[in-house]
């Protein structure tokens, strides 16, 4: 195991955890690194240098034992440690979000939505609670929340952002088109929907 990890490996390991979910549950038992690297259409040196980053599992002529594999990944991502999230923008995409049981499986706990329109407070067709924006200073300080998800317009980004930083919250996923101005203390990391579309259909059309 090695005591620095790069980015780039830190963003290929959700990846093979996902992998090892799905064949773990055709009931396979072992796996080898040239298995995962043709699955994932990664250099076979590069998955086994991964993986010998966060785990000592690997065996010649067996491969990796997938249930340790797997338990080595959740607790070096802290998979297994939940953390608290809440999502801004009840919109289709927000409640989308709010809804999706997935998050839990990568150690995040996405407990409720914000809203500037008291019209769609309430609850989610999941049962989770949306409040108004207005609520969220009183309930930020009797919960500790780690990551703000913005699901806003543009245009109200900025303004949104500005509110959960003021709220102490200091990890934001950003999912609004727009860059983002906030403290040097404050974590942001931006999906840009429209531009992963956008660098997709090149891709393929390039492939045709």
């Amino acid at each position: 195991m090695s005591d620095y990890i790069s980015s780039n490996t830190m963003k290929r390991l959700p990846f093979y955890l996902e992998y090892l979910l799905k064949i773990r549950d055709e009931g396979i038992v072992n796996v080898s690194s040239k298995a995962i690297a043709v699955a994932l259409n990664l250099g076979e040196v590069q998955v086994r240098k991964d993986l010998a980053s966060i785990s000592k599992n690997g065996r010649p002529k067996i491969g990796y034992e997938i249930n340790s594999l797997i338990g080595d990944l959740q607790k070096f991502l802290g998979y297994k440690d939940l953390t608290d999230a809440v999502i801004f923008g009840a919109g289709k995409l927000g409640t989308a979000l709010l809804d999706y049981n997935g998050f839990e499986e990568c150690g995040l706990n996405v407990l409720m939505a914000f809203d500037s329109n008291p019209k769609k407070a309430g609850k989610s067709d999941s049962g989770k609670p949306i409040y108004t924006l207005d609520e969220l200073p009183m309930i930020a300080k009797s919960m500790n929340i780690s990551i703000a998800i913005i699901a806003v317009p543009a245009q109200h980004a900025q303004e949104v952002c500005d509110i959960i930083v003021e709220n102490g919250i200091k990890a934001i996923l950003n999912f609004a088109p727009v860059h983002l101005d906030a403290p040097k203390d404050v974590i942001i990391k931006n999906e840009n929907l429209a531009y992963s579309l956008a660098l997709l259909s090149i891709e393929l059309k390039a492939k045709k």
